[in-house]
């Protein structure tokens, strides 16, 4: 099936970029580098990516995946977090949602799910 990118928002290209290189949690970077540069997770994914009137962490155009990294600013945060997830589950998007100690711990797990999620998600 082939998706527009009519849900890029062009008016926070702006700020997506300045948390691209001014913002970036540790776990961020750390699964960057380890999984998803360079499409090392078997898809192309891009960083800090204006979709609607938000900015995911990380998203693959060509699975529908986002897959964003809960640090401690989503702690007070749970039903906008909740709000934002149905809105892009609406969208067609799915999400994988990694705490940010997991991807600092666990990295090799979460590098599983990510590749499997990738994997089911091209199959169809």
């Amino acid at each position: 099936m082939k998706y527009s990118n009519n849900n890029y928002n062009k008016d926070l290209r702006k700020y997506s970029k300045e948390l691209r290189l001014e913002s970036v949690s540790r776990a961020e970077k750390l699964l960057w580098k380890a999984a998803l540069s360079k499409g090392q997770s078997g898809a192309k994914f891009k960083r800090q990516r204006p979709i609607g009137n938000f900015i995911v962490d990380f998203f693959s155009f060509e699975c529908r995946l986002i897959i964003e990294i809960d640090g401690s600013s989503h702690f007070n945060k749970p039903s906008y977090d909740s709000y934002r997830q149905e809105y892009l589950n609406k969208l067609g998007y799915k999400i994988l949602r990694f705490k940010e100690g997991e991807v600092i711990n666990q990295l090799d797990e979460v590098i599983t799910k990510i590749e499997h999620a990738v994997f089911v998600l091209k199959s169809k």
